[in-house]
């Protein structure tokens, strides 16, 4: 006699993503001549010196296969550029070369979380963390930022104990906060409290800061480097978002696994892209702080514009080129987003970036300054009709 089994089989990464995204496929129809301040994206091209860079050497002929790991010389450039600006000495081994930072955090969560385990996520925060944590298959709990920005080091603290790991973005999207020295010095007192607890620390945006502050990173964290995954990449710093170069900087024994994982799926990186890093990482300091600078220059222009709209309300970004604005309205995030591209502005949805976004909408600043002049004109205009 034959059996039917009438269970479904368990859900496969592809079903759990599916089902738990807040991540939008597309950002969905817009007016002609819509101004988008929608992508995280520098609006300035990658830099001559790297691109005449990536150009000798596909000249020169480097377009082989790069050794699986990554090219050596770019693994020790990053280990001798973290070890001089962290308190962290740091060898090329703990180097991890990535396909942009998003196969980075990709390659961490599959390396260093397994099914089933809980990891705790700070919130608004960038949506894809919660996407990678539904790929393996871990439980996520959204922990809400206090209302000044700051991380609620009381709940991380309670639920520490039966969790393996803690995903900051600092400086933060969708938010722009920068967490402080007492925040990220009580992350790496969790942590030592709870010694098989992770932290992921996604810094794409660390050199982008305002205001004069100074960016505590995770890898200044004493006592705890075993514990500690920093994520960077060359996307925001160095204007090279199509570029796709990550990095991560882990201990030995975690950074071999990562390591394991990301050649397995994605295999050796492209030659002459690693050779234009390296060009990268020779960018003067000088150029890195003009860059940031006229990022508050556009942050400035943002403040301005949301501080005369009536039922706007928000905690000025600090860093990175992002604004949160919560918008007092019968409408909801995603239907906010709707009424904005019929007037002409793409932004992206709070609902996005976690539970507590509702209420809110992202701008990015990262665009030109004409386009982000009239994209705030039609912003304002279109709270005003929808208020």
């Amino acid at each position: 006699m034959n059996t039917i089994h009438t269970s479904r089989p368990p859900a496969g990464p592809a079903e759990r993503i599916a089902g738990s995204s807040r991540r939008p496929a597309t950002l969905g129809a817009a007016a002609p001549g819509a101004i988008s301040l929608a992508m995280g994206e520098p609006d300035a091209g990658t830099p001559a010196p790297i691109v005449n860079a990536a150009v000798r050497s596909l000249l020169g002929g480097r377009t082989r296969y790069s050794p699986m790991t990554g090219a050596p010389a770019l693994r020790e450039a990053l280990a001798t550029k973290i070890s001089a600006e962290h308190a962290r000495p740091t060898t090329a081994r703990e180097v991890v070369l990535t396909h942009g930072g998003t196969a980075g955090l990709a390659s961490a969560m599959l390396a260093l979380v397994v099914p089933g385990d809980r990891v705790l996520i700070p919130e608004p925060t960038y949506s894809l963390y919660a996407d990678h944590a539904a790929m393996v298959g871990a439980e996520v709990v959204w922990v809400p930022a206090r209302r000044d920005g700051s991380l609620d080091l009381t709940t991380l603290r309670e639920e520490a104990s039966s969790a393996r790991m803690i995903i900051l973005c600092n400086p933060g999207n969708p938010t722009g906060r920068v967490y402080s020295t007492s925040d990220l010095s009580g992350i790496g007192e969790i942590l030592g409290m709870n010694p098989e607890l992770l932290l992921l620390s996604d810094e794409a945006y660390g050199s982008i800061m305002f205001d004069g502050l100074e960016f505590a990173s995770a890898l200044d964290l004493p006592g705890v480097t075993s514990q500690v995954v920093f994520c960077g990449t060359l996307s925001k710093t160095y204007a090279m978002t199509g570029w796709r170069l990550g990095y991560v900087v882990a201990d030995g024994a975690h950074a071999d696994k990562i390591n394991l994982i990301h050649r397995t799926i994605n295999g050796p990186l492209n030659t002459f892209v690693q050779d234009a890093a390296l060009a990268a990482l020779e960018t003067p300091s000088r150029d890195l702080r003009d860059a940031a600078v006229s990022y508050q220059e556009r942050r400035d222009m943002v403040l301005k514009a949301l501080s005369g709209i009536s039922g706007v309300e928000m905690l000025p970004p600090q860093g990175a080129f992002y604004a949160f604005p919560r918008i007092a309205s019968d409408l909801s995030s995603d239907e906010m987003v709707a009424r904005f591209a019929d007037a002409g502005v793409l932004v992206r949805s709070g609902t996005e970036f976690g539970p507590s976004g509702e209420g809110h909408v992202r701008i990015s600043f990262a665009t030109d300054v004409a386009s982000l002049d009239e994209g705030l004109r039609r912003f304002a205009q279109a709270v005003k009709d929808f208020s």
